[in-house]
């Protein structure tokens, strides 16, 4: 006898698609569950109606999943923990190369900390910002970013590791991080004006493709920034899958960035040299020497790991130990558990970004917050993914854990957006106001039931 397999209706609600996203099917009445209600006191998933018709009582754990705080803790939550353990391996994986550089074990740590205290202070700024204001900063945004990408290419643009994609400017600035949002922005502005219209690839690609994939992300090509470049056709291609264009625009535009990136890669002997270690990775002491000692870096660490502070490959082994292999330096010393803790939060985190898209109608929103869910995800991906030996090495760092002052601060500034996308739905704003509410209330009924000894004290103190 074949066991019958649930319905979607039985799926718990944190999960479950929203009604206006996916239409049922059936003219039937529902029963509990949003279930149609069939003869014989039976649902459509095979278990029986509940008696008196009664719904179950939902399992504690999805009960606190269907709160409408869930999403916004979750984002959070996951958010802040990759931070912090972003900030410890930061500083574990460059203590050796800064002291032998620098004369002080805790300079990358500090200057790391310090983008982190600003990007913080970004994050909580974009977690108050409106949505009616994210849309009027789309266009300003973008330009800013595609006029700073220009200046690389003035005197004020100097090389890191062979890619020209870096500004002094009193600080270093990187200006293709802050395209990644202004891609995100103006996309979803473009989109959610043109809504009935998307169905047209001509309201596609002429408005959001040709600006943002030809300009933006051909200067970063130009500047040789193969990593960032592919990061930003990923959003491109995640903010166009959200806005639902049809597919045909996605053939079109995968082909000429496919044989953009294979041109690229074939008028560059270190690129190609990558691909050629990556595909064949004999030369351990040239070619693959980083590849290699990502690797053995993972592989020493075992299941729990050397212990925090003891890995052996940051002692000048492993290049870049703090930035795009910092993956290896936890797994070696934090072990598996620490490497498995690390992917958890990240889809924890890709989990509240889903939520947010699948539960919203604003499709502003929806596409803003699937562009920051694939670039920070997709980020991670690939940077995992070069670590571990299953990618080649394309230069990404990974995203709120590597070392970058310009990464971080807009990876933060993208989650407190999504952050005021969580706030803005009408459950999440009304428990926040209660529990702004509450919080007074119970500090002043602490305060008004003192215990009757300190009362006693109190006079006891007094009368002396």
């Amino acid at each position: 006898m074949s066991t019958p397999t649930k319905s979607a209706a039985s799926w718990p609600t944190w999960f479950r698609l929203p009604t206006s996203v996916l239409a049922r099917g059936g003219s039937g009445t529902r029963g509990a569950g949003g279930e149609s209600a069939r003869p014989g006191g039976s649902t459509p998933s095979g278990r029986p109606a509940p008696a008196g018709g009664r719904p179950p009582e939902p399992h504690p754990v999805w009960s606190r999943l269907d709160s409408p705080l869930s999403t916004y803790y979750l984002l959070i939550g996951s958010a802040g923990m990759l931070l912090v353990i972003g900030l410890v391996m930061v500083l574990s994986a460059s203590s050796v190369g800064a002291m032998s550089k620098q004369g002080d074990p805790y300079a990358v740590f500090a200057n790391q900390a310090r983008y982190a205290v600003v990007g913080l202070g970004f994050a909580w700024i974009a977690a108050r910002i409106p949505v009616e204001l994210w849309k009027r900063a789309a266009v300003p945004l973008l330009l800013g970013a595609t006029t700073l990408q220009l200046l690389v290419f003035t005197p004020l643009g100097f090389e890191v590791n062979g890619n020209r994609n870096w500004l002094r400017l009193g600080i270093q600035l990187q200006p293709s991080e802050l395209g990644k949002l202004g891609i995100i922005l103006f996309a979803a502005t473009v989109f959610s004006a043109k809504r009935r219209l998307l169905h047209d690839w001509k309201h596609a690609v002429i408005p959001v493709v040709a600006p943002c994939g030809i300009l933006l992300v051909g200067l970063v090509m130009a500047g040789r920034d193969l990593g960032t470049a592919l990061i930003l056709l990923l959003i491109l291609f995640g903010v166009l899958w959200a806005a639902g264009v049809t597919w045909r625009v996605f053939a079109v535009a995968g082909v000429a960035a496919a044989g953009v990136v294979a041109l690229l890669v074939v008028t560059s002997n270190n690129r190609m040299s990558r691909l050629a270690s990556f595909l064949n990775c004999e030369d351990v002491k040239n070619q693959c020497w980083q590849a290699a000692h990502g690797s053995y870096a993972l592989a020493d660490g075992g299941l729990l790991g050397r212990g925090l502070g003891a890995s052996r490959e940051k002692w000048n082994w492993l290049p870049e130990p703090h930035n795009d292999f910092i993956f290896p330096i936890i797994g070696e010393e934090l072990g598996l558990g620490g490497t498995l803790i690390v992917l958890l939060l990240f889809a924890c985190l890709a989990l509240a970004c889903y939520r947010i898209v699948m539960h919203t109608h604003d499709l502003f929103i929806r596409v803003a917050t699937a562009g920051v869910m694939v670039w920070i995800l997709g980020q991670a991906i690939i940077n995992i993914g070069a670590a571990i030996g299953v990618l080649p090495v394309i230069g990404v760092p990974l995203p709120l854990v590597s070392s970058g002052g310009s990464a971080l601060m807009t990876v933060l500034t993208g989650l407190g957006m999504v952050v005021s996308f969580a706030r803005s739905e009408p459950r999440c704003r009304k428990a926040l106001a209660t529990r702004a509410r509450v919080l007074p209330r119970t500090l002043s009924v602490l305060s008004a039931s003192r215990p009757r000894w300190a009362d006693a004290r109190q006079r006891r103190s007094g009368n002396r």
